[in-house]
């Protein structure tokens, strides 16, 4: 009550003191400002003495007129989260009139919202007296009075206290939203949901929103596999590589946050139909010393994590170090039906996969100027495990009733991303001004191989000196990228931006195997098979150049057009067979653009185009052939051609002190798709896995997705999704149409004595494919949290699918040769206790620039199709 009424004294004697405005003599001024100063009655009777004063201050003869101050004022400021000190992106800034003034308090003046750094400017305002009233959903409202001169004035940072109470001394402290909505993106914060604790960024992509993992590791956008993931901004090679594994060795706890961008501007690379998932990483403090221990224990995982991080003047440091285990069981049963030839095939396979991972991080930071900044950020990504399985197998013709074999296969893999990345940052003193250089050298290396005993008219597996014929194979990925990139940002007033950058990618990737076999009763030892190896390099550069430019046309409507133009070339080299593909390149516009129109504060609609492309990567190019399984061999395809997607979206977004709602319609089309295909190969009962240019799919899509508050304490969040799918292959003789859909529920409850509870579920239906139908997906999990020792330590108990051991993910292949379904069954049933305790303060350096190369199309599963 004290800085309120002071507040109000302070404003009610800066409206009275100009003659202008008020000409009663010196003594009533005098009078007015002791009643002014007195504590809140005395504000009261300052308020009550100037409206009793205009009556007669109108009585008075007419002054002389004084001519109206040009609108040439400004305000400046940045707001901040009051506990992290880190920015808040987009948060509504209104101007207000003062108080005690003919227009109502509560109409605003002119608006702004802020950038993603949180810095807002505001132009062409009168000189005045006024107020500001910063807000965003999930934070609390500040109101401040502010003086407007004739010249520029930079206002204190504004601090929003997360939302929250406070009463007297007593400060009650709230949390952010488990899912924020933002006008061009979803925000998951996963380190507010207990769920997440001691797992890895796989378990925290599978509670985002429009997000889906199913049992083996396949992440899916909205529906789609064809999407990139960045790491603060920024693209791993190992993630491109091999997205499934490299998800296992990044720890959950690490993870801040994952944005789910489904169409994305100019500035990011062109590639990812879908969109793009960026996972925001914890970064350091702003001051002092401090970090964090954990560790945790489960039938399914067990990790250990550390960070320390420290900011002392103009150098900032940040670094972590952790590694962890993984294990896991499945079980999978194939039936194959020949229409042409009557033969049947029935596979049945018991395996189970373990792995070790290790993540680390090295960042340094250093202010050269106010304006100028230089950081160097390094991280080390690496992963390896086996996969053992057990595969029985009958093949039957009319002509031949039965042939039988089992097969014992130990798949091996590991891969290793080592990236450094420099920046230097140059800002200016007019807000939003900025400009600069970005390098990154990344090294990707990984290697696959399998080593497979085969016992012919056998129904188990015996010792491998018994074995009716061995094979063993060793392959390796080596990979090198290397990029350079420009950004500027130019404002024009207020109400324009205008972004500009240059950037290049220079990628040299291959794979290389060798193949060996073993006959038994022909062979003494392994054998080279020279056919069967390949020696495999590719090249691929791009360059590419992008503007947007960004206006407000009316106070509700804002505009942003942009457009990036980019240039491909390749060239592989065969030397095995000694042929290759001989150097093209291809150039591709991409524009984008979205209009968003906001009713209010809080109510916006947006309407979004944008162009894709879709360069496939390594594991899509990769001729090796895999025959770790006989009878269904797979290989990459060198000669594909990238695919183009036109992407529209119309959504609508309310945010409420009650919670928030995104409704979104789109559009997704692409030409010349990229598909998996199952072909039968020359041998009776082999078929082969490849990819191809032989579509065109069209999704058409309506998601729902909210976040309420229905308690004190008690936040839901989730909704569903529903799709319409067309897939057309002229090539293929297909077309194929249906519905889809998937919903996704996140709650959690505050206790009292540090305790929350949380649940979470994912549900899916099966999706039609161009060759059959996908898999439909179930999966939930139970969690607590205990938290103690002054808010510095946790103890989280999480179960995941308590009351079902397992989900068997079926599928179907159709086609004009053969009919196959395929059973693939995970356990889900797992549970995991984590302790975690922070030391030291926890407030975050500001966000570095990184470099995002998010152009090229990979799959989530490792080298050679295993």
């Amino acid at each position: 009550m004290k800085v309120q009424s002071e507040t109000i004294a302070a404003q009610a004697g800066n409206l009275v003191a100009p003659a202008s405005i008020c000409p009663f003599n010196s003594l009533s001024f005098f009078l007015l400002m002791k009643f002014a100063t007195l504590r809140p009655l005395g504000a009261l009777l300052a308020a009550v003495l100037l409206v009793l004063a205009r009556p007669a201050a109108a009585q008075t003869p007419a002054a002389a007129a004084t001519p109206v101050p040009a609108a040439t004022g400004s305000l400046t400021g940045t707001v901040l989260d009051s506990l992290k000190r880190e920015p808040v992106p987009y948060a509504t800034v209104v101007v207000l009139p003062p108080l005690f003034s003919a227009t109502p308090p509560d109409k605003p003046i002119t608006g702004v919202a802020a950038d993603e750094s949180g810095r807002f400017s505001l132009t062409k305002l009168n000189p005045g007296l006024y107020r500001l009233r910063v807000s965003y959903v999930g934070y609390g409202t500040q109101t401040r009075a502010v003086t407007v001169t004739t010249g520029a004035t930079a206002i204190p940072a504004f601090q929003l206290p997360v939302a929250g109470t406070a009463l007297a001394e007593a400060v009650v402290i709230g949390t952010k939203p488990v899912v924020e909505m933002r006008p061009d993106r979803m925000i998951y914060n996963a380190d507010q949901d207990v769920t997440n604790t001691g797992g890895t960024a796989a378990d925290v992509l599978r509670k985002a929103p429009l997000l889906a993992v199913d049992g083996d590791g396949k992440v899916t956008m909205r529906g789609s596999g064809n999407f990139k993931v960045l790491v603060n901004n920024k693209p791993s090679p190992t993630l491109a590589s091999n997205l499934a594994e490299a998800l296992k060795s990044i720890p959950a706890d690490q993870i801040k946050s994952v944005e789910i961008i489904t169409t994305p501007p100019a500035k990011y690379d062109g590639e990812g139909t879908a969109g793009i998932i960026n996972i925001v990483l914890k970064k350091g403090v702003d001051r002092g010393l401090n970090g964090r221990v954990g560790a945790s224990g489960g039938n399914r995982n067990t990790s250990l994590s550390t960070a320390l991080n420290f900011k002392k003047g103009k150098f900032g440091f940040t670094s972590s170090a952790n590694t962890g285990t993984w294990n896991n069981f499945n079980e999978f049963e194939r039936a194959r039906y020949g229409k042409q030839d009557g033969s049947a095939l029935t596979q049945n396979s018991t395996g189970k996969s373990n792995g070790n991972w290790y993540y680390g991080t090295l960042g340094l930071d250093y202010d050269l100027s106010e304006h100028q900044s230089l950081s160097l950020a390094g991280s080390v990504n690496g992963y390896f495990g086996d996969d053992t399985s057990n595969l029985f197998s009958t093949y039957t013709t009319p002509a031949q009733p039965g042939q039988l074999f089992s097969r014992g296969t130990v798949n091996n893999f590991s891969g290793v991303n080592g990236e450094l990345t420099g920046t230097y940052t140059k800002t200016f003193t007019q807000a939003k001004r900025e400009w600069s250089i970005l390098g990154q050298y990344a090294n990707n290396s990984s290697t696959f191989g399998y080593d497979y005993n085969q016992f012919q008219n056998s129904y188990v597996t015996r010792e491998p000196g018994q074995a009716s014929y061995r094979e063993r194979s060793q392959g390796r990925t080596p990979g090198h990228e290397y990029t350079l990139q420009t950004d500027f940002t130019q404002p024009f007033g207020e109400k324009q931006t205008l972004e500009t950058g240059l950037k290049a990618i220079w990628r040299r990737t291959g794979s290389v195997a060798d193949v060996a076999g073993l006959t038994l009763g022909q062979n003494l030892d392994f054998v080279n098979l020279p056919d069967r190896a390949t020696n495999f390099s590719y090249d691929q550069n791009v360059q590419a150049a992008y503007a947007t430019y960004s206006f407000v046309a009316s106070k509700k409507l804002s505009l942003s057009l942009g457009g990036r133009v980019e240039r491909t070339s390749l060239q592989a080299d065969f030397q095995t067979t000694g042929s290759d593909i001989p150097p093209r390149s291809y150039i591709t516009p991409l524009p984008n653009g979205n209009a968003q129109y906001s009713f209010s504060d809080n109510n916006s609609v947006r309407l979004a185009y944008s162009r894709r492309i879709t360069r496939p990567y390594i594991d899509y190019l990769n001729p090796f052939v895999n025959r770790s399984d006989p009878q269904n061999i797979s290989y990459g395809n060198p000669a594909l051609d990238p695919e183009l997607t036109d992407s529209y979206e119309l959504s609508f977004n309310t945010n409420g002190k009650a919670g928030s709602l995104n409704i979104a319609a789109s559009a997704r089309r692409t030409g010349n798709a990229i598909e998996g295909v199952r072909l039968p190969a020359g041998t009776p009962g082999v078929t082969v896995q490849t990819f191809a240019n032989v579509a065109a799919n069209a999704f058409y899509q309506v998601n729902f997705y909210g976040s309420a508050k229905p308690a004190k304490g008690w936040d839901i969040s989730g909704g569903p999704d529903v799709q319409y799918i067309v897939r057309r292959s002229p090539t293929l003789g297909i077309e194929r149409r249906g519905f889809t859909a998937s919903m996704n529920f996140n709650t959690s409850y505050k206790l009292p004595k540090g305790f929350t509870v949380q649940a979470f579920a994912f549900g899916s239906l099966p999706q039609p494919g161009l060759q059959g139908t996908g898999p439909a997906n179930l999966y939930y999990q139970l969690g607590g949290k205990k938290t103690f020792l002054k808010e510095k330590a946790d103890l989280t108990l999480n179960f995941g699918a308590p009351f079902n051991n397992s989900w068997a993910y079926r599928s179907t292949t159709v086609t004009p040769s053969f009919d196959e379904t395929s059973t693939y069954r995970a356990f889900q049933r797992s549970f995991r206790l984590s302790f975690g305790y922070r030391f030291g303060q926890a407030q975050q350096t500001k966000r570095r620039k990184s470099i995002s190369n998010d152009d090229v199309k990979s799959g989530g599963s490792k080298q050679g199709g295993q």
